[in-house]
């Protein structure tokens, strides 16, 4: 996740205005309307999702080295990724593609899909980047220097890869398909130094390359889930803005889940800001209404004191917060 996730949504917040002008007309006051009440969750069996194991898929990504377009690392781990969700028993599919970066450099990225039972018409998208941050924009030193990205980049691909294996391995088949996304050249994005004033779409590179130009005709699930930052300890993740804006049903139903699990803790109910991310792409060009689960302190109102510097390792990702993730997403995929 870049540093553009600090930027509003300048239409958002023209909307939030409107909405917070109109509060202001005197209105008839109505007796409250008795609702009945939301029907409880009520939790399914599922395989069983290892923290232990998603843990391992962090390390597998970190020990490439940081997966930056157009470096040797980058491209070995896209061909691990593939044969991984091949492996898995799912049906891959490589875009490749060249993205020019906000300093004009040419970019070769690599957005990787698995399907998982490709002909279910019922089906939801399962996203994560899984590029790294080129340099540590917000760290104090080798601030020229690529980032781990254990975190931001790692840990959500890691969670879907241990989603897809544990699914793989079980006898409890979903009742729906599901598709995991990989999108590459996210992290890409101008240095904090340069942000002001400049566009927000120097991010996101390859859910916009994506969204533009999606390889399956006629692709249209039913709602998206993306994943970002989600394996830091004491990790907390708000009701992200933009997911609140476009997909509130979806935001819904997660939360709901995740709280009847018992995951108040994580799942915070607070309404968080609006961020810059991949799925706000998935949303506005490919017509996608997608959700980010995604870690940002409101209180401090930033991603953590490790993100976007080399901090981001391995001693900051937690097996327990990649498995409340997991199982969470889990439960979502065999509630459909």
């Amino acid at each position: 996740m870049g540093s553009k996730g600090l930027i509003r949504f300048a239409a958002l917040a023209a909307v939030i205005l409107l909405f917070e002008a109109c509060g202001g007309e005197e209105r008839k006051i109505e007796p409250p309307v008795k609702q009945a009440a939301k029907p409880a969750v009520q939790l399914k069996a599922t395989p069983d999702f290892k923290g232990d194991s998603a843990y391992a898929f962090v390390q597998r990504q970190v020990d490439f080295g940081p997966r930056v377009p157009n470096t040797k690392a980058h491209k070995a781990c896209a061909q691990w990724l593939t044969s991984s969700l091949e492996r898995f028993g799912l049906e891959t599919l490589v875009q490749e593609a060249t993205v020019t970066a906000f300093n004009d450099e040419r970019l070769e990225i690599y957005n990787i899909m698995g399907r998982y039972n490709s002909a279910a018409p019922k089906r939801i998208l399962l996203a994560a980047h899984w590029d790294t941050r080129p340099y540590a924009d917000r760290g104090s030193e080798d601030k020229n220097k690529p980032i781990d990205g254990a975190n931001d980049g790692g840990s959500g691909v890691a969670v879907l890869l241990e989603l897809a294996q544990a699914i793989h391995a079980d006898s409890m088949t979903p009742e729906i398909g599901f598709d995991i996304l990989f999108l590459d050249g996210e992290d890409y994005g101008k240095p904090e130094s340069s942000m002001i004033g400049k566009s927000n779409d120097s991010w996101c590179l390859g859910s916009q390359y994506w969204s533009k130009n999606i390889p399956i005709e006629g692709y249209a699930p039913e709602y998206g889930i993306l994943l970002d930052m989600v394996g830091a300890s004491d990790a907390v993740f708000p009701k992200e803005g933009a997911s609140v804006y476009y997909a509130p049903q979806v935001v819904e139903k997660v939360w709901s889940i995740a709280q009847a699990m018992g995951h108040r803790g994580y799942f915070s109910t607070m309404n968080g800001n609006p961020l810059i991310d991949d799925h706000v792409y998935l949303n506005k060009i490919a017509e996608i209404p997608t959700i980010d689960i995604i870690h940002y302190d409101m209180l401090r109102s930033d991603f953590g004191p490790f993100h976007h510097t080399h901090d981001d390792n391995m001693d900051i990702i937690d097996r327990g917060t990649l498995k409340v993730v997991g199982d969470v997403v889990m439960q979502v995929i065999y509630q459909e």
